[in-house]
Formats: C-alpha cells, sequence, structure tokens
C-alpha cells in the first residue's frame, strides 16, 4: 500500500508499506479522507519521530474484521480515534482524560497517511464510531479537531451573550468562531495576519475581523463598546499571539491557550494585573470520548457552520504540496488526502 512518510515540513514522500495484518480484536479500514492537522506541520514537535506517517483525522470503511469484534462488521463507515483513553486512571475519573497516559501512548498502525490502517484492540473498544448515514467521510474528518474545540470552549466556559475574541484564523480558530456562534456567544471577533483567512472568519461566523498587525486592543475596545472579550481563545503559537492575548481580556474573563508557543519560549506574563483584576489564563488539549461524541452530533445535524472549510482535496502524489499548504498558513484552510479517489 502506499503512504505517505514524513522526514520533514519540506521533505514528504510517497512510499511503499505492507499493508498491516490485524489480531482477533482489531480492525482494518481503507481510508477514504484524512485531513492534515496543524500539529502534523509543527515541525519542531514531529521532526524528533521522523521518518513516520502522520495523520490523524481519518474516516474510512471497515475491510477486515478481527474474529473476536461483535461490535463492528465489514462495510461500516467508520471516524476512527487515534488516541483513546484508559477510563480507569486518577485523571480520567477526574474527567482529565487527556493527561491520561494511555491516551497519549496509543495510536492506530502505521498512521491515518496511509492506504489502509489497523486499528489496535484498544483501540477498536472505545475509539470507533459509526458515521451516521447523512454524514459524508468528508464531513467526518472535522470531529477529531472540531472535539478538541468543544474541549476547549468547554472547560473556558463559554456562555451565552459573551464576547469571544479569536487569535488566529486557521483552521482551528475557524472551528473555535463556528462554535462559538453555534453556543450563542454574543460578539465574535477574530483577528490574523491573512486577508484570506480574514475573509474566511468572517464567513464562518465572525462580527468583526482586524488584522493582527495592528494595535488589537484598541481595536477590540472600538468595536466592543469600549470593553476588551470575555474570552479570548489564542489559535496561533507565535509568542506574540501569547503576549497580545493578556492585554484582550475584560475584567473577569479568561484566556484559553488553544494553542501554544514551541517548548523552549517562555511567556512573561503581568501577575499583578492578572490579581488584580481576577483573569484567568488555562489551556486545552486534545478531545475526551465525550467531545467526539458531541462532535459527531453537532456535525450530523448541521449546527456547526463547517461547509466551505475544505478548500483542496489531494491524493498521495501530491503529498508535499499539501503540506507546504498548511504550513504556509496562506491561501488554504482545510486539507484532505483522499487516498483511493481516481
Amino acid at each position: 500500500m502506499k503512504v505517505l512518510m514524513y522526514y520533514s515540513n519540506s521533505d514528504v514522500r510517497v512510499e511503499e508499506m505492507p499493508v498491516p495484518s490485524i489480531g482477533n480484536g482489531e480492525l482494518l479500514v481503507k481510508t477514504e479522507a484524512s485531513g492534515i492537522c496543524g500539529s502534523d506541520v509543527m515541525e519542531w514537535y514531529r521532526i524528533k519521530k521522523a521518518p513516520r506517517v502522520l495523520g490523524h483525522e481519518i474516516t474510512g470503511e471497515i475491510v477486515e474484521v478481527g474474529s473476536d469484534v461483535t461490535k463492528y462488521k465489514v462495510g461500516d463507515r467508520v471516524f476512527v480515534s487515534h488516541h483513546v483513553p484508559c477510563n480507569t486512571c486518577y485523571y480520567c475519573l477526574n474527567g482529565y482524560h487527556t493527561a491520561c497516559e494511555t491516551l497519549h501512548r496509543t495510536n492506530f498502525d502505521p498512521g491515518g497517511f496511509a492506504e489502509y490502517i489497523r486499528i489496535p484492540e484498544i483501540n477498536v473498544d472505545r475509539g470507533v464510531y459509526v458515521l451516521p448515514d447523512e454524514m459524508t467521510y468528508e464531513e467526518g474528518t472535522f470531529i477529531e479537531p472540531l472535539a478538541c474545540v468543544i474541549r476547549g470552549q468547554r472547560l473556558a466556559r463559554l456562555r451565552p451573550g459573551q464576547t469571544v475574541f479569536v487569535i488566529g484564523s486557521g483552521i482551528s480558530g475557524l472551528i473555535h468562531v463556528a462554535l462559538a456562534r453555534a453556543l450563542g456567544a454574543g460578539r465574535i471577533i477574530a483577528s490574523d495576519l491573512n486577508e484570506f483567512r480574514m475573509k474566511a472568519a468572517a464567513q464562518f461566523g465572525a462580527d468583526a475581523v482586524v488584522n493582527a498587525g495592528e494595535n488589537i486592543e484598541e481595536r477590540l475596545l472600538e468595536l466592543n463598546e469600549g470593553r476588551l472579550a470575555n474570552l479570548v481563545i489564542v489559535c496561533a503559537g507565535a509568542l506574540s499571539a501569547s503576549t497580545a492575548a493578556l492585554q484582550c481580556v475584560d475584567r473577569g474573563g479568561t484566556v484559553l491557550y488553544f494553542a501554544v508557543p514551541e517548548p523552549e519560549v517562555m511567556v512573561p506574563v503581568p501577575m499583578n494585573d492578572l490579581w488584580r483584576n481576577e483573569i484567568t489564563l488555562m489551556t486545552s488539549y486534545g478531545a475526551s470520548p465525550l467531545d467526539l461524541e458531541n462532535a459527531m452530533k453537532l456535525i450530523a445535524s448541521k449546527r456547526v457552520n463547517l461547509e466551505g472549510m475544505v478548500t483542496h482535496r489531494l491524493g498521495f502524489e501530491q503529498g508535499g504540496y499539501g503540506f507546504q499548504l498548511v504550513a504556509d498558513a496562506r491561501d488554504s484552510i482545510k486539507v484532505l488526502f483522499q487516498p483511493h479517489k481516481k
């Protein structure tokens, strides 16, 4: 079978691997669609384990079922979660599934940018979701990224009527905008440096969009009747985005770091200001099973506006181009690979 082997953002190769053999409790899935996540092009993060087959936003068809599997059958259309929690450790039992050691160790084989993937028994047990008939494979690739956004806004306790400011209008920022709109946010303002993505933010639900090269604190005050934002969501990894967020949050508000700088970068925090104004700083990582289930429901019911977010549908022979599109963060939103499409 063909796979995309990642060596670096600028070196992604089509290579051949054997189709994985499955065990008694496992599944073999034919990959129909696989999205490139922003984390796939975080080179400082990925290159340490290169070469490897990346990809985790996948949907496909079950083509082989292990003898011990009774819940699924050949022909089922599925989304598969690559990371699954144990559901029994201290962190899972306290609602922090994404801090679970099992979740960080689990994955499918070899990765989502492959024509076929083996689903290990633990993932079969708690990470396979049959797609509703009305949901396309393409729509299903949004389950995992939307679930991550759902988790972030759930932990940040977004409430109807609040002003939300999203810094960075790439795919994660746009999904945050779309979900905040669906959940009843009062005013949604987004920012980016790229004109293409600024227009996309307005398309997917932002009431106003500001150029991140401007004084965004001043622009926010102008656009929000002299108030800063109740919730600031950082969806860009630049240090400048992390620090700007601290200037844009209203008293009693929250800054959610959905994206963060590289590990060696320290973010200076005006602790005294945060203390006096009771500002909450928080992060979110990944998605729990509950978030994945809620994402499926929101997509199936069309409550979240995702239509039009896919800008590129590529075969593996265009793998390098796809990675470059996402790494450049200019003229694309969601880039999908469709390995079997002719």
